[in-house]
Parts: C-alpha cells; structure tokens; sequence
C-alpha cells in the first residue's frame, strides 16, 4: 500500500505531508512538556500561596495578636483563598467570613510543626478543586490546626487553555507548514522541471542540446552539470560512430563498383550453365550490398545535424505519378489505385523522393493484387497514402518496423526482404523535415501515412 501511494504521490505532497506530519510529533511533544511544566509551576505557586497564609496566620496565633488573626483570616482574592483555626478535636475557633459557621475543611490533624496536604472539591464550590494545607501549631492555648484553602481554579482554567490552544493551532500550523513546504519545495524544484522538460526534447538526432544550468551554486547545478558532461561524451563516441559509418560506406563503394562491373562482363560472357548461377548470384548480392552501403550513407548524413536540410519548393504530387508509373512499369500485375492532388511542400527533393520510394518499395514487396498510392491536402498538411492488401501489421510491431535493422518475421527472405533500413530512414528523414509517418490498418492490409507541412506561399 504504502509504495503504491508514495509512487502517486509526487516529491512536493510527500515533502509538504512529512513536514505537516513532524509539525504535528512535534508539537504534541511540545505542548506536552509545556502542559505539565505550566501544571508544576502554577501548583506551586497555589502551595507557595497556602504557605505564605498559614505562616500569617501562625504568627497571630502564637502572638495572641486578635487583630492580625483577623487580618490573616480574611479572604483575600475574592474568596479563592480561605483559612480556619481549629482544634484537635475538630472545632472551628476561627474562620474567614466566607465559610464562618461551616464545619472543618478537612480532617487532617497534623502534630504541632508538621504540615499535610490534600487536593479535594469542598462543598462550598461545585466541581473546583481546593488544595488544602493542614499545618499544626502549638500555641498557649493549646495545640490548633490551621487550615488554608487555595482555589486549584486557575490550574484548572490554564491547562485547559493549553489544551484548547493545541488542538487548534496544532492542525492550523501542521496545515500552514505543509502549504508553505509545497510551496517552497516546488520554487526549489523549478530548475529540475526545466531540466526534466529539456531532457525530454533530447533525442539521437539532436545531442548537442544541454541541460540548463541553474543560477544557484548547489546540488541541483551540480546534478546538471553531470548530465551536461555525460551528454557530452555520448555526443563524442556518437560522432565517432557516425563518421565510422560514412568512412567504412564511402571505402566500400568503390570496390562494390568494381565487384558489380566485372559481374556484369561476367554475365555477358558465354558460360556453362552452373558458372553463370555463381556469377548471378554474385551480382545479386553485390546489388544488395550497393543499396546497404548507401542506405547507410544516408544515414549518416541524416544524423548529421550539422548539414541542414535542403529547402525549397517540392511538388510532391510528381513525386507519386513517378512513383505511380515506376509500379505500373515494373509490377504489371499490381492494381495502382488512389487520387493524387496537387500539393506543394518545402524540402529536400532528393530525400523526399527517397522516402516515397523506400515506402513504395515496401508496400510492392508485401502486396498481393492491389497496391495504393494518394496524395491530398488536410488540415494544412499534405498527406500521402502509401497501402497495399497484403497482411496487417500487427500493433505491436507498428514502432518497432521504424526501428533500424528490424524486419518483421514475414520479411526476412534474403531476396525479397530489405536490410531493415527502408524505414528508419523515412522517419529520420520526416522527422527532419517536420513531418510525420505513421501505420493504418486498412480494411484489408496496412498503409504508410506521410504528413508533411504545407509550403508558405
């Protein structure tokens, strides 16, 4: 449960949750030492205060002093401080005015110069606590009892008041914290976004793109600058790996040339029967190595962003009546269908071409008695329709096809399968030009749909 949430939950809500969560521990912990340091502190001052009044009232017994045991026996703080005199066996001698002619107020009987204390509710209140303080006294009149009341009201009235005020302001600062901590947490997290979103655009064919680099000094900066040097070095051996393409295409070319040229004199040649099927051959796999070596060409220089793209005005509507009329000519047994209309697009006509071709070469080899090939204009874009009725492409297989040396499993003959280029290219080559190529399941077969954005007139 819990790793399933914490994978919903993004990196700002945990932050702000953890930090509204320690709030809260910490806060109970808090008004927990301080409710209990207030209770101590504030009871002693109740039997500091009792203190203080029994020793006023001790004066003026063992002086004999009636006018200071009256002063000492009166009520001070609107009756929440109250004494008595008694006597050892429980009679009242002398009481403050609010309890004169009530019974003792407690039945604690001390020894002379010892004291006792209890915490009870007396009669006279409802509900509030007293703690009363028993102190013995030996004076010439005998041994007394004096008694001294303090109201535990206020103990009562401020831990309730702390009590209250935690469970307030604890959620409303747990909530407060938690606001500020997302905040907060997300202002932080701004460089990574941009870092996120930039390594999102990232791709093979433009690895020269860099992360943005934050203003401050710290660990995120330093984050970018690792990612900054690895894409460096990725960049650096994907150069190598390009140029290493192109140099070994370019040095296979010529000695292909030379292989297929002497093939053909070969074929020209009067040989027997079993020489002429090796020479064939020959000359067959020097053909398909040609178009490997310059598919991989092609490649290379599509990868190159350093060479820009070509512009300039394509009628891409001749690009498929050539391609119509190629079909036609060297598959006569293929129905062509489809409507073409004039549309006109910025590009590299050499590579545009290239495209078209590789898909129509595609969809000949997979097509059983129909093949389409349409062009018109939607939506600001020119679309091409390249389809046939042969097998579907399974969904599965509909990213993987654009994928360089992949063959599906119904094209892998030698002789009428590709090297697994064809594709790869087309998309590269789209990609640069701004357009896009997808797979349609046709009612009957598969098609290649090119878009490509209209020119700018």
């Amino acid at each position: 449960m819990l790793p399933s949430l914490r994978k919903r939950l993004g990196v700002r809500m945990r932050s702000a949750l953890a930090a509204g969560v320690v709030v809260v521990l910490a806060s109970v912990v808090a008004g927990a030492i301080l409710l209990v340091t207030a209770r101590v502190i504030l009871l002693d001052n109740v039997s500091t205060a009792a203190g203080d009044r029994t020793a006023q009232v001790t004066t003026a017994l063992t002086a004999r002093n009636a006018a200071a045991l009256e002063m000492a026996l009166r009520p001070s703080g609107a009756g929440r401080s109250l004494a008595q005199v008694v006597t050892r066996n429980g009679e009242v001698v002398g009481a403050s005015d609010a309890i004169a002619g009530m019974p003792a107020l407690s039945t604690l009987r001390p020894a002379a110069g010892r004291r006792l204390r209890e915490t009870r509710d007396l009669s006279l209140t409802e509900g509030e606590p007293w703690r009363i303080l028993a102190t013995g006294v030996a004076t010439p009149d005998g041994d007394r009892i004096v008694l001294v009341a303090e109201s535990m009201d206020a103990v009562a009235d401020s831990t309730e008041a702390i009590v209250t005020a935690l469970l307030l302001g604890v959620p409303i600062l747990a909530v407060v914290v938690g606001v500020a901590t997302f905040l907060f947490v997300g202002r932080t997290l701004r460089p990574v976004e941009a870092m996120r979103r930039q390594a999102a655009t990232i791709t093979a064919t433009n690895l020269h793109a860099r992360l943005p680099l934050p203003e401050a000094d710290d660990e995120i900066a330093a984050l970018a600058t690792t990612m900054n040097t690895m894409l460096d070095r990725i960049e650096a051996s994907a150069a190598v790996q390009r140029r290493f393409v192109a140099d070994a295409s370019h040095e296979l070319r010529s000695p292909l040339t030379t292989i297929r040229a002497n093939a053909d004199l070969l074929c020209a040649a009067h040989l027997d029967e079993k020489a002429g099927r090796s020479v064939a051959r020959i000359r067959a796999e020097s053909a398909r190595m040609s178009r490997l070596v310059e598919d991989l060409l092609l490649l290379a220089r599509v990868d190159d962003q350093r060479k820009p793209v070509r512009r300039e005005d394509v009628d891409l509507d001749d690009l498929v009546f050539a391609e119509r009329e190629r079909v036609a000519t060297e598959h006569p047994d293929l129905r062509v269908e489809g409507a073409v209309t004039p549309v006109r697009v910025t590009g590299d006509p050499d590579q545009l071409t290239r495209v078209v071709r590789n898909l129509v070469d595609n969809t000949v080899r997979h097509a059983r008695e129909r093949v389409t090939i349409s062009l018109a204009a939607r939506d600001g874009r020119g679309e091409i329709v390249v389809g046939n009725d042969g097998p579907p492409i399974p969904a599965a297989d509909r990213d993987r096809i654009f994928d360089r040396f992949v063959r599906l499993d119904d094209s892998r003959s030698r002789d009428a399968g590709g090297a697994g280029l064809g594709l790869a290219i087309a998309r590269d080559i789209l990609t640069a030009h701004d357009g896009t190529l997808t797979v349609d399941n046709l009612t009957d077969g598969a098609a290649m749909r090119i878009r490509l954005p209209l020119s700018q007139e």
